[in-house]
């Protein structure tokens, strides 16, 4: 791997172990084995490092949505593919680092809100359209509306005042979140397909 590649991996962990804040260019290079004037040759602050970290992650992200919506056999199973991705990425994430973000390094923040309104938002109205088409989500859904709840519902676990054990509970929260949001939009052929995708993963 090549010495950048290892330095954003590194960091990305750091990261999400220990929010973006706690973690200096001291412990970075110091965990990657390297000086810090090594470090400075590929990342001339900690602002450059976290903004290109945060944005791979947000390309791996946009790769694994077009993927999923490609793979899906239906909106439904599109929407719990997305919940897998997510629930992967979020497993070792601290909460605090989408606060760190948007108060300490407001350039990859204002990406992360692109990401957010821009390709998600998208990525949402699309799947709810066809969800609707194909009789699976209640016709009376107002699509901008309901994407958009999507969205800030993700987001809403990290929010450390409405939930202050999320530290230890994010996943379940989501969950908690996912299941409400999926069963109250879907038709009772819908919910028929939600139940088989749940019941495939209890098995699994």
């Amino acid at each position: 791997m090549e010495p950048k590649e290892r330095i954003l991996e590194r960091s990305h962990e750091l990261f999400n172990k220990y929010g973006i804040r706690s973690v200096s260019m001291d412990d970075i290079a110091a965990q990657l084995g390297m000086s810090k004037k090594t470090l400075y040759q590929y990342f001339s602050d900690k602002e450059e490092l976290v903004d290109a970290c945060f944005s791979g992650v947000l390309n791996h992200s946009r790769t694994q949505c077009l993927a999923d919506q490609q793979q899906a056999d239906n909106p439904i199973q599109e929407f719990f593919l997305a919940y897998d991705m997510m629930q992967e990425m979020f497993a070792e994430m601290n909460p605090s680092v989408l606060y760190d973000m948007e108060k300490y390094h407001p350039a990859a923040f204002k990406k992360f809100k692109e990401f957010k309104y821009g390709f998600l938002y998208k990525v949402l109205s699309d799947n709810l359209q066809r969800g609707i088409k194909d009789e699976l989500y209640r016709p009376d859904i107002d699509v901008d509306v309901i994407a958009r709840l999507r969205i800030e519902s993700v987001m809403l676990p990290f929010n450390g005042e409405v939930f202050p054990n999320n530290r230890t509970q994010l996943i379940h929260i989501e969950q908690q979140l996912f299941e409400h949001f999926l069963f109250g939009l879907a038709t009772a052929k819908g919910q028929k397909l939600i139940q088989k995708y749940k019941n495939q993963r209890i098995k699994q």
